[in-house]
């Protein structure tokens, strides 16, 4: 029995799926959908048919939702310019909100209204660290900063590991309920068999997110191989300089900031430019060929812009330190703490959660041997 759900349809076009219903089912973006090669998966016809429909609970353990890599082929060739690519994206921006713990978050990362609270709440916890640390200090920072720059004046290495690890902690866990939602209804949707067990496909998915091989299948927005592959290992680049400085400081008593010359600077500012370089790609694509390659919606851009401008602080801080500029680098320093809070906080809610919800989807439709061919 189908289940139409009206409200559900509403927010889809509200979220960037506004022409899904030009589409009269002609399965020209199935045929010409680089992962659509199997007759009996018309991908993406078939979520086209789900949306107009309303059919929010097949959408939700859909795992071809998440196979999608938006190079909008689909919607370039389409003859009734319903945009399958624009819904796909849709889809998944509620996809973050329905399987969200706790669920009033999802709904927060969803609507641009709630940006100045989701906003205020990292600029106010850090912002409270930073007159802590100086009302704990004999010789306390105060707007107009003078002298050696000292990050740790500013803001306690301590204080930050604690809000940061004790974020980690509280983030796995939510993603965790999420993703367990999403995969129970991917299992109940459907009677499969598995024909590989979940450590193996998981190893495989990782071992095929590493080498983007997908992404080379899309014709239209071939571009983003490249920005993605350079964001994704300037992503991992930076946590591992993170891992690894927090390691020296803690079992090594190194004191930081480290030298130019030391490898895990090297490592971190490589990592920095990677991303600034992938997202200046990303986003000059998405201005001036919006109508080519679609346009972001809010989740993406909030992604887009976070993730740019947290690479940029970043290095930012580190060159107005290293000027000896104070009033520059403290404030830099500042915003860059706020956007890695936006950035990592938000995760499971936000556009950044598709690591999570793509990989997952991937690992299942690999372990029933449903994954098409790259």
């Amino acid at each position: 029995m189908l289940k139409p759900d009206r409200r559900f349809i509403e927010r889809l076009r509200s979220r960037g799926g506004s022409d899904l219903n030009k589409c009269c089912q002609c399965a020209t973006c199935s045929t010409v959908c680089g992962l659509s090669r199997i007759a009996e998966r018309p991908f993406p016809r078939k979520e086209m048919f789900y949306a107009q429909w309303g059919l929010k609970d097949r959408l939700m353990a859909d795992p071809e939702v998440w196979l999608c890599y938006n190079c909008n082929d689909c919607s370039v060739h389409c003859p009734r310019d319903a945009k399958p690519g624009d819904v796909i994206k849709a889809v998944r921006s509620f996809a973050f909100e329905h399987f969200a713990f706790p669920g009033f978050l999802g709904k927060v990362l969803a609507e641009p209204a709630w940006f100045p609270l989701i906003f205020m709440v990292p600029v106010l916890l850090i912002g409270a660290l930073a007159l802590i640390a100086a009302s704990n200090s004999a010789e306390p920072l105060v707007w107009g900063w003078s002298g050696q720059v000292d990050f740790a004046r500013f803001i306690p290495h301590g204080y930050i590991e604690m809000l940061f690890i004790t974020g980690n902690i509280l983030i796995f866990t939510f993603a965790a309920v999420g993703l367990f939602r999403f995969y129970r209804g991917m299992q109940a949707a459907r009677e499969v068999k598995m024909r590989m067990s979940f450590v193996k496909a998981l190893w495989l998915t990782a071992l095929e997110i590493l080498g983007n091989k997908r992404f080379g299948v899309c014709e239209i927005a071939k571009y983003r191989k490249l920005a993605h592959l350079l964001v994704l290992f300037g992503f991992i680049g930076t946590l591992s300089t993170t891992g690894l400085v927090f390691f020296l400081l803690i079992v090594f008593d190194v004191h930081s900031p480290f030298p130019m010359s030391h490898p895990v600077k090297w490592l971190g500012n490589a990592s920095g430019l990677a991303i600034v370089v992938g997202m200046v790609i990303i986003i000059v694509q998405r201005v001036l060929n919006a109508n080519v390659i679609g346009k972001a919606n809010y989740g993406q851009w909030l992604f887009i812009w976070t993730m740019f401008i947290t690479a940029m602080t970043g290095l930012g801080a580190q060159f107005f330190r290293i000027a000896e500029i104070p009033n520059l680098a403290y404030p830099c320093y500042f915003v860059h703490l706020v956007a890695v809070f936006i950035l990592l906080w938000y995760a499971p809610f936000s556009q950044f959660g598709h690591m999570f919800y793509r990989t997952l989807a991937l690992v299942f439709t690999r372990s029933v041997d449903r994954t098409p061919p790259a």
